[in-house]
């Protein structure tokens, strides 16, 4: 998947001008990052979680926007839940071990997930089995499933209900602007994060336990 260098360019000039030459189509996908990072705020700040997975290099770009989500992007702000089950390296490897390598994130989505949490997969082919196991898992479990992968259609970005597809034949670019997206997405979370959990708030405040009214000759005795 990954392209051949252009005869006569140095490896970096190469490099940049695939990078360059799959820019225009992402800037297309502002309005999806910005839906998805107000779908996920409202998620998180009503105690949702958000499951990531992936395989090598997309691996670390899920990991890195667990960590982004588990701390900060920029602001300080509270932590949120994001999980990357590939991170959980003795579960990932007793579950291979056992059930064999295309269920090992699957099964995790199943222990981890409930319904209306979100699961991200990513993958610059689309097409893993561990990964597309994974998303059906998601179905099964009722969660809500994204992926970034690259150039569409393919398997996973079909599987899913929404897909944001990178179109490079460069696996290097692809990963390269998948992150770029993870820093997009976190921004729209936090941009969203306030109205979200202003939104969870209580209306007023709640009184509860059990209060006694004296100064009358039989006492009474009021719930709250």
């Amino acid at each position: 998947m990954t392209a051949a260098p252009t005869a006569g360019g140095t490896v970096l000039a190469d490099h940049l001008t695939r990078l360059a030459g799959a820019l225009p189509p992402l800037r297309e996908a502002e309005h999806l990052l910005a839906r998805w990072g107000g779908e996920l705020a409202y998620r998180l700040a009503g105690g949702g979680r958000l499951l990531v997975a992936g395989n090598g290099g997309s691996a670390a770009e899920a990991q890195h926007l667990t960590a982004e989500l588990v701390g900060k992007l920029r602001d300080d702000r509270q932590p949120l839940s994001a999980i990357a089950l590939h991170a959980e390296t003795s579960a990932l490897t007793a579950i291979a071990n056992d059930y064999g390598y295309d269920e090992a994130f699957a099964r995790q989505v199943r222990a981890h997930g409930r319904p209306d949490d979100h699961l991200l997969l990513l993958s610059t082919s689309g097409t893993s089995t561990n990964l597309l196991t994974a998303a059906h898992a998601a179905h099964d479990t009722g969660l809500r499933c994204w992926a970034l992968t690259g150039p569409a259609p393919n398997p996973l970005a079909d599987l899913c209900h929404e897909r944001l597809a990178v179109d490079s034949p460069d696996a290097q670019v692809v990963q390269e602007l998948h992150l770029v997206a993870v820093h997009v997405l976190c921004e729209y979370v936090d941009r969203a994060l306030p109205a979200a959990l202003a939104a969870r708030a209580p209306a007023g405040p709640v009184r509860t336990g059990v209060e006694v009214v004296l100064g009358d000759p039989a006492p009474e005795v009021q719930t709250r």
